[in-house]
């Protein structure tokens, strides 16, 4: 069994040693680098009216959580799945975005408990979600935040800006047991345009249905507290717009070879530790797979070694290198992912090292967390 999935082995046993010791595959974060890219974005929000409010689901490790919001420029954090909030009120976090629709009876009753400990605050897009939403929060005394999620062009979920949001807005604040927050507006769409003023030009314009949505609001007289949303490849551009209030990026903490690209200010943080198992002329088998390291925007990279390919990523508990230099069976090697987040869910500790050794070991406790 892995280091990393393993729950009776004493994980903190290996502080101090190489990286190069342990067991594989596991997931290792470069301290340094990782700490630098995480006051690189505090930086940025220093002094702004925008604020940060980092998506959890990147790393879903609450010590990396910790440093992010000792960092500052932080006003809470941002969860995909209500697992993930519970996690992090465990934590001590207490103001908190559900950045998604929470929908049946089970769900419901473990919102509206977090709810009676932390601030927290959902996303909405239909009138069905704010009745149970109002009917779950009033049986249980408590008052829910609410934001209405506006599609500005992802087309996943959310209502129209104009007219069907408001409506939506106005519901929500007519309703008991809701408190009406303000608007939800993600560019997702957009957060991999390779030209950079492609993307800053495209932002800018999806947001405008938000903001014009916020101006009718705010002239009937409905306070909007935020809008939130934003990237880590736009936090530039929509930490810069008037009326956006909250930036929800991730990956900056961690970083992948693909958001790298899109964000080269900060560093690839986050790495797969592998080794050879097999090899014969020209080609090499590394024993991690996709239950290691997840694919979706291209096959994974080996660190230190730009023109190694990897043509194909298919296998389970496979990888097979292509051009392979003459590395012995046995010899240890970092795969960078294209998805940082995704590649996170799938391990139970990251290894922190710094100078080649391990410093620190932090449970990911909200890997697995889909409900």
């Amino acid at each position: 069994m892995s280091v990393a999935h393993s729950a009776t082995d004493d994980v903190r046993r290996w502080v101090g040693l190489p990286i190069t010791e342990l067991d594989t595959p596991v997931l290792l974060l470069d301290g340094e680098a990782s700490q630098r890219n995480i006051r690189r974005m505090a930086g940025f929000f220093h002094g702004k009216k925008a604020r940060l409010r980092p998506h959890f689901k990147n790393h879903k490790c609450p010590a990396l959580a910790r440093r992010q919001w000792e960092a500052g420029s932080v006003v809470g954090f941002t969860c995909a799945k209500l697992g993930e909030a519970e996690v992090l009120a465990a934590h001590g976090f207490d103001n908190l975005l559900l950045a998604n629709q929470v929908v049946g009876r089970e769900k419901l009753a473990r919102l509206v408990r977090l709810a009676t400990r932390i601030d927290i605050r959902v996303a909405v897009d239909h009138a069905e979600q704010l009745a149970w939403l109002s009917q779950a929060a009033t049986e249980a005394r408590v008052t829910l935040g609410v934001l209405v999620e506006v599609d500005i062009g992802m087309g996943r979920c959310g209502v129209p800006p104009g007219q069907p949001a408001i409506e939506l807005a106005r519901q929500a604040v007519a309703l008991p047991g809701l408190r009406f927050v303000g608007l939800q507006a993600y560019e997702g769409h957009l957060v991999y345009a390779d030209d950079p003023e492609e993307r800053r030009r495209r932002t800018v314009e999806a947001f405008q249905g938000a903001l014009q949505t916020r101006r009718a609001l705010e002239q009937e007289g409905i306070p909007v507290e935020v809008i939130s949303g934003g990237s880590s490849s736009t936090y530039q551009t929509t930490g810069s717009i008037d009326g956006v209030d909250e930036i929800q990026a991730g990956s900056y903490a961690t970083m992948d070879w693909r958001y790298a690209q899109l964000a080269p200010e900060f560093e690839v943080a986050l790495s797969v530790l592998t080794r050879v198992i097999s090899r014969s002329a020209g080609r090499a088998v590394l024993d991690v797979g996709l239950k290691g390291a997840t694919a979706d925007f291209g096959p994974p990279r080996i660190k230190g070694n730009p023109d190694v390919e990897i043509p194909r990523f298919l296998s389970e508990e496979h990888c097979v290198v292509h051009r392979a230099p003459e590395w012995p069976i046995g010899q240890p090697l970092e795969l960078i992912p294209s998805h940082c987040c995704t590649t996170c869910n799938l391990y139970r500790h990251m290894f922190v090292h710094e100078g080649g050794r391990v410093v620190d070991v932090w449970p990911i406790e909200a890997s697995g967390r889909l409900t």
